[in-house]
């Protein structure tokens, strides 16, 4: 933890341009940090090799500077694959190879409606021999959930709105942490991330809220340190639909190339002040 004043980050995905979601977070990210006298960083996750673009990366520094946002310091997860590969190779006991499709996954699950359904775990139950012959096949990388938590025990977790949280990393079943099309997953990425950035204020969306309970869980069997976190509400259209980049939520550029204002509408942000036909989703 930095004892300057709370690090606070920003840390878009290039795989499409930022929306009015995005600018939430990054004033609120930025705002906490300048407030407490610490500093903001940016940092681009794009260890997606099949989806990021360069061009998005330029765009974005170029929304955030029409926003009035000025960061400390940048950094690109693409340049940092050594320090997941040494995280998850701490983990290798906890790990199993999943050769699985996400077809077939699909077709192996059900859950009630409006839940997300856990992985059954089929791969766990393969015997050494039967993964010593796959290891050749397209594979990634799943934690044993059961495992895991079994080994650190009972752990918690402050968020800012909603108090002390009791971990429950179970419920997410045996997450992936190594991609077959990426070297690491966002789980696993953003928590060596934000330990090795000194990051102590995380602020992301509330649709973020799930995924904690992973990352407290990493935290814990990594040894690193764990933020405070910030879940704010998501805005929302006028279906009351959160906005996303595959539902063409209009995008920052397209207001900045359209002459907007971008320091008055992160002014308006501040203030909870959307423009006409969006407002904030429930907490």
């Amino acid at each position: 933890m930095s004892g300057v004043g709370p690090v606070t980050r920003f840390a878009p995905s290039p795989t499409g341009r930022l929306h009015l979601g995005h600018a939430l977070s990054a004033v609120r990210a930025h705002d906490l940090a300048r407030r407490g006298g610490g500093r903001f960083l940016l940092r681009i996750e794009d260890i997606d090799g099949t989806r990021s673009r360069p061009e998005h990366v330029e765009t974005i520094f170029r929304d955030l500077e029409w926003l009035g946002l000025e960061w400390d310091d940048l950094s690109f997860q693409s340049e940092r694959l050594d320090h997941y590969a040494a995280a998850q190779g701490r983990l290798a006991d906890l790990l199993y190879p999943c050769f699985c499709t996400r077809a077939e996954i699909a077709a192996s699950l059900s859950a009630p409606h409006g839940a997300t359904p856990l992985y059954p775990g089929t791969c766990r139950h393969l015997s050494h021999q039967e993964r010593g012959a796959r290891m050749g096949d397209p594979h990634g990388w799943r934690i044993d959930m059961a495992r895991a938590v079994e080994r650190v025990g009972a752990l918690y977790w402050h968020d800012e709105r909603a108090g002390a949280i009791v971990a429950d990393p179970l419920s997410h079943g045996d997450v992936i942490l190594a991609r077959k099309d990426a070297p690491a997953s966002y789980h696993l990425a953003v928590t060596v991330d934000d330990a090795a950035q000194g990051v102590t204020d995380v602020v992301r969306g509330v649709d973020l809220f799930e995924a904690t309970h992973v990352h407290r869980l990493l935290q814990a069997l990594l040894g690193l340190p764990t933020p405070r976190y910030h879940h704010h509400p998501l805005i929302v259209g006028a279906d009351g639909q959160r906005l996303a980049k595959r539902h063409g939520a209009p995008a920052l550029a397209a207001m900045r190339e359209g002459g907007e204002d971008g320091r008055a509408l992160a002014d308006a942000l501040r203030r909870n002040m959307l423009p006409a036909g969006f407002r904030l989703g429930e907490a």
